[in-house]
């Protein structure tokens, strides 16, 4: 019995001793451990860097030594040894609010410190992905609260930055560009291939990023980077899981996300799989009686029936289900080489164009059905990065990408059995070499080759329902076939002139052509066999960064940019609104863009953070729709009614202006404020306003974290557009907007109240819950089609392990 309390005791006093030579370094707001802190003694004799865990041996200090605790994202701390004990071995570091020297990689396709890029850049966490729950990658944008979203169908999001969107915003998924050869001017849809659940972070960089992007970059850039496959090196553990599921009420939304990783120590793989299923869309009760949805048509025995619905909330025509699944292989077979292949698919349910099935004809819904096809992506890419200095280069990669699109359109008008169907397959296959080389110790050269091809195939055909039997009709692309290329070389220059200032210049050289082909003139006399541009471009861009101290910063940015025209512009045949047929117009040439951007970043001690910029962007040859003529005539029958022929010319010029605030405001470690505020202004040579510059928008709210607890409280608030600031185009649809004193078509203001919350049940799992649009405000984002969603109570369990 003796020799057995001994023993207890022995051990008691060996391992309490044992548990003592480590301490617990935590994240004071959250609590948990956080790994890669330096510790060091104040000579430098002694350091080391605290695990994954967040745990260090302190062995080799001695009692009268004092550990000093150093980390980028905390502020650093100095404790005495004899402190430890009483602090039970635990210390625990405070967050910095802001990190001017925040990693991007958006800007020159490799990393940079954000501290030296002119760029206004925002980034998007995969924290921050995962607590605010996007349903779609659109609404993801719209989670930074500096890009505006506007939404034709729930199935939907066009991102709209400083005035410009659609084609002339660029989409980038692992630096591959998405933009293809058939990007509308029109809002455009495609975003939402891309899966939130899978994304890492994403960068928006705004105003031109033509010299590294190329063409379509004039109002910005958006660039997803999908999940990485870490290999055994940098996490030691050999696989590791991620699920979700969630449900929405609004949409009754019921989303399920699983995604595997292997971490080998030389290779390993990511599989990811998403399946969501959205039903009609509940708007809010509160608001605009002109967004009531009180009848729909339903399709009962090849018969249109006019159905009154029970809820006029509800959006009759918006539900559909999407699918998206990703795979990557990672090769690591030394230091100097990285080999990632990626391959991803997302397809969908047809779409309902909500926007069209509201649209009425001598009071009387026009359309019975009006949808997209299943919109199908496919994704396939190699990625091999070399990372061996020679006189050429330090390190090197290599993009080989080849993408697959597929798009359709289906419309039936009321009381018809004539179901117009139109399909679109693009093959997109690129290159891009991209390389970097410092030049002495304060510069870097960034250049690369760019060479895209194109290749578009459309069809088109009526089929009767009643028979089945189908006929041919007018295609919306040239029926012969089209391609498009491109072929480009950039540069770009930094360097460090001193410590407070640093300079980048740059320049892109641009060959492009579009050859199409019309090959049954049956239904148009066209005046010609084919169409040919063939263009080139040369642009520049200039950025200075002074850093007049270690918490402030001033950006400076010249840049130019362009938009090459695609086949869209060129060569398309299709229906803009009833009464309005667009046509092809061979002259074309490409628009120019001339920004200037002047920003500003304040750090305020240690609790706060303000940035602001201010832009102006003038827009040379605007591609714009206007009247026009086809063989003489100023209007044309097409598909049974009376158009009016308009066409994509270059006419004039348009300014664009504006700025965006950001502060974040630390009230204590745990309570945060934050705020943001854009604002666009922009007309054209003939000062009529610009159809794509959003109204004034964005959200102040307030963080609580604590522990294992995050609570956001905030406000997303518009401004409003006035019948006599909307564009010419939008008074046409007069359909999608509320309805002034005077009878006139505008875009009212709102605002919406909402909580978001997440709590760490433990250590696999997270729980998170939210109510969004409290008050069930009804709303419709400018230019929508749709109206947002109501109150709407979300709730998504994530288990990690």
């Amino acid at each position: 019995m003796r020799l057995a309390c001994f023993i207890a005791v022995f051990l008691t006093i060996l391992f309490g001793s044992l548990e003592a030579q480590t301490i617990k370094v935590l994240n004071s707001r959250t609590n948990n451990g956080i790994k890669y802190v330096a510790v060091f003694s104040p000579d430098k004799k002694i350091k080391g860097l605290t695990d994954r865990r967040g745990r260090f041996d302190i062995s080799m200090f001695k009692e009268t030594d004092t550990l000093c605790f150093q980390h980028a994202s905390f502020r650093d701390k100095k404790i005495p040894y004899s402190k430890l004990k009483s602090l039970k071995f635990k210390v625990l570091l405070d967050e910095k609010l802001i990190d001017l020297s925040e990693i991007v990689i958006s800007a020159n396709k490799w990393e940079q410190k954000k501290s030296e890029v002119p760029n206004k850049i925002t980034a998007i966490g995969n924290k921050k992905i995962e607590f605010y729950n996007p349903q779609t990658s659109a609404d993801l944008l719209g989670a930074s609260n500096e890009v505006f979203v506007q939404k034709s169908q729930m199935g939907g999001g066009s991102p709209m930055i400083r005035g410009f969107a659609a084609n002339s915003v660029l989409l980038v998924i692992d630096g591959v560009r998405m933009n293809n050869a058939i990007y509308r001017s029109g809002n455009l849809q495609n975003v939402i291939t891309i899966d939130p659940n899978i994304i890492e972070n994403a960068e928006v960089i705004f105003g031109p990023g033509s010299i590294i992007y190329g063409s379509d970059a004039l109002g910005g850039v958006m660039d997803f980077h999908t999940k990485k496959v870490r290999l055994n090196s940098e996490d030691d553990k050999k696989f590791s899981y991620n699920l979700m599921s969630r449900f929405a009420t609004a949409n009754l939304e019921k989303s399920f996300h699983f995604d595997i990783t292997h971490h080998g120590s030389v290779w390993g793989f990511l599989t990811s799989l998403t399946v969501s299923d959205y039903e009609d869309l509940r708007q809010g009760a509160y608001g605009r009686p002109e967004f009531d949805r009180p009848d729909y048509i339903k399709v009962e025995n090849a018969v249109d029936r006019l159905i009154t619905g029970s809820n006029p909330n509800v959006q009759n025509g918006s539900a559909y289900n999407q699918l998206n699944f990703l795979q990557k292989f990672r090769f690591r077979p030394n230091d100097n080489l990285d080999m990632n292949y990626t391959f991803s698919v997302s397809t969908s349910t047809d779409i309902p164009r909500y926007d069209r099935l509201i649209q009425t004809k001598n009071d009387q819904l026009r359309y019975s059905e009006w949808y997209y096809g299943p919109q199908f992506w496919l994704f396939n890419l190699l990625n091999i990065k070399l990372q061996k200095p020679n006189n050429f280069y330090n390190a090197a990669q290599l993009n080989l990408a080849y993408q697959n699109i597929e798009e359709s359109r289906y419309s039936r008008k009321f009381g018809t059995d004539k179901l117009k169907s139109q399909i679109e397959n693009v093959d997109v296959f690129s290159l891009n070499f991209d390389f970097d080389k410092p030049v002495g110790r304060k510069s870097t050269l960034f250049y690369g080759v760019e060479m895209l091809y194109n290749e578009v195939q459309s069809n088109a055909y009526n089929k009767y329902l009643l028979d089945q039997s189908t006929e041919p009709i007018a295609t919306r692309y040239p029926d012969g076939g089209s391609k498009y290329y491109s072929y480009a070389l950039y540069a770009s220059f930094k360097t460090n002139l001193s410590e407070k200032f640093t300079l980048i210049g740059g320049a892109r050289y641009s060959y492009l052509k579009l050859n199409s082909k019309f090959v049954d003139k049956t239904f148009f006399n066209f005046p010609y066999d084919k169409i040919v541009i063939d263009k080139s471009s040369f642009i520049g861009s200039f950025g200075l960064v002074y850093r007049p101290s270690e918490s402030a910063q001033i950006n400076l940015n010249a840049a130019n940019g362009f938009r090459a025209p695609n086949l869209d512009d060129v060569a398309k045949i299709f229906d803009s609104t009833p009464g309005n047929i667009i046509m092809p117009n061979e002259n074309l040439k490409e628009e120019q863009a001339y920004n200037f951007d002047l920003g500003y970043i304040q750090k305020i001690g240690e609790t706060a953070k303000l940035n602001t910029v201010i832009f102006y962007t003038y827009l040379d040859d605007a591609m714009i729709r206007q009247d026009h003529t086809f063989n003489g005539q100023t209007h044309i029958m097409y598909d049974g009614e009376l158009s009016r022929v308009q066409a994509i010319v270059n006419a004039g010029s348009a300014n664009i202006y504006g700025g965006s605030l950001s502060l974040e405001l630390l009230l204590s470690q745990s309570l945060k404020l934050h705020t943001t505020h854009s604002v666009t202004f922009g007309s054209d040579s003939n000062d009529e306003p610009i159809r794509h510059v959003a109204p004034a928008f964005g959200n102040l709210g307030l963080t609580y974290e604590k522990n294992d607890f995050i609570l956001d409280f905030y406000i997303n608030y518009n401004g409003e557009i006035s019948f006599d600031n909307l564009a010419s185009s939008e008074k046409d649809k007069a359909y999608l907007y509320s309805i002034d004193a005077s009878g006139n078509p505008f875009s009212p203001a709102w605002y919406t109240l909402n909580l978001k919350s997440s709590y760490k049940l433990n250590r696999y799992l997270r729980l998170n819950f939210g109510l969004e649009n409290i008050f069930d405000k009804r709303y419709r984002p400018y230019s929508s089609g749709i109206s947002a969603s109501g109150r709407n109570f979300y709730c998504a369990l994530r288990m990690k392990f």
